[in-house]
């Protein structure tokens, strides 16, 4: 696909006003427009294959010439997300403009609304997802109406922090307040010495620690709200983790009661309404081994654990967040086969230390598994590289297709 490089972005011109290129907000922006993408990943990548598929034209925004998005889209701005001259470049050519990470700068969401793009979500809201401190707060004020409070926790941001520390909060996990994902920025403390040792270590960055509490399992809400404020969640998803990454999602969760599943899901409505926000948004909760349900963390974004919604549900979060960006109507969020969700790791390509490809031809020789890659040329351990949905009438033979793909990827069950 064509490819901007950054030194030709000098060309474009800055305009006078909102009004010489800014889209009607009220109505729907229709097939054949282009859509903006800040983010060349993964998930920019789907939401390209999403948004193409429904007639629009998508033009990516990403420093790496050869990002998973950008290979894809019908124009990569190669450059940086704050560079003037390639956000321009956008707003001028695309009526909306959607994220694929949180951790784009808020700078360049509110440059690209400034300029008359319409930005969903907008950049006070990714604000909230992209500081920890921030985001406790938020789901805190937002307590009295969801009925779902945050962990326990303490913020840190000096030593006097960690002096007054109350004792119960220990053990806990100390997160930095920014930029952590996957486990990254994180420590497990068990005491107050520990605790100063981890946040040296954390180079001093303000930080918040959580109380550790009894887990039983944990969920996520995929929500999706619309600029005319209407909102559709995805039934309650169970995840577990390896080593701080995504290893497997079950849709719907298998263990969470229904009266839990619902609570959660209103929580992420009410959450998405209290933002104001515009887009899919994925909420983490912890539940307890009381029941007891714990508001974790947000994404502004789609989420690892709603890729099983592209073989399992009629709406995948990819073509909903194309939905809401380009004011359409949300799609249903009906489950209509059971689902259950492999992450792929650049480990699958090693075996005895040796690089080899994967046997993509015995997973897709299962009926019920459905193979995505991204894209990427370089293999690495760690690396997310792809997914397997797994898909079936029932839970267990969605269950039996994930072993198939498992055992076929030398993956340990």
């Amino acid at each position: 696909m064509p490819t901007d490089l950054h030194p030709h972005l000098a060309e474009a011109h800055t305009p006078e006003s909102r009004a010489e290129f800014g889209p009607d907000t009220a109505g729907p922006i229709l097939p054949g427009a282009w859509l903006g993408m800040l983010g060349g990943g993964q998930l920019g990548r789907m939401f390209t294959h999403a948004a193409q598929a429904l007639g629009y034209k998508v033009c990516v925004l990403d420093p790496d010439q050869d990002s998973p998005a950008g290979t894809v889209a019908d124009r990569h701005l190669c450059a940086g997300y704050t560079d003037d001259a390639a956000l321009v470049a956008m707003a001028q050519q695309c009526a909306a403009v959607t994220t694929e990470f949180e951790n784009v700068p808020a700078q360049a969401l509110d440059r690209l609304e400034q300029l008359g793009a319409f930005v969903a979500p907008r950049a006070n809201c990714v604000s909230i997802a992209q500081n920890r401190i921030a985001e406790k707060k938020f789901f805190a004020a937002c307590a009295p109406k969801t009925g779902v409070s945050p962990a326990p926790h303490w913020v840190i941001e000096h030593q006097a922090d960690i002096d007054q520390l109350p004792a119960d909060l220990l053990p806990g996990i100390l997160k930095t307040a920014r930029m952590g994902y996957d486990g990254k920025g994180q420590a497990r403390v068990t005491t107050r010495e520990e605790l100063a040792a981890a946040w040296k270590a954390m180079q001093h960055v303000p930080c918040v620690l959580e109380q550790m509490l009894p887990l039983a399992y944990e969920v996520s809400v995929l929500a999706a709200r619309a600029a005319d404020g209407s909102t559709a969640t995805w039934p309650l998803a169970e995840n577990v983790h390896r080593d701080g990454i995504l290893f497997s999602t079950v849709m719907p969760s298998s263990s969470v009661s229904p009266d839990v599943a619902d609570k959660a899901r209103a929580a992420a409505a009410i959450v998405t309404g209290e933002m104001q926000y515009v887009g899919v948004l994925a909420i983490e909760f912890f539940v307890l081994k009381d029941g007891t349900l714990v508001a974790n963390e947000m994404a502004p974004r789609p989420h690892n654990s709603g890729h099983i919604t592209m073989d399992a549900c009629e709406t995948s979060q990819f073509e909903q967040q194309v939905r809401a960006t380009a004011r359409l109507p949300l799609g249903s969020t009906r489950q209509h086969s059971a689902g259950k969700m492999l992450n792929v790791l650049g480990d699958v390509w090693y075996e005895f230390g040796l690089e080899r490809e994967p046997a993509w031809d015995a997973v897709v020789g299962h009926a019920g598994a459905k193979l995505h890659l991204y894209g990427k040329a370089d293999a690495r351990p760690g690396r997310k590289m792809g997914h397997v949905n797994c898909v079936g009438a029932s839970p267990d033979e969605a269950a039996a297709a994930f072993e198939h793909a498992a055992v076929t990827l030398g993956i340990t069950l």
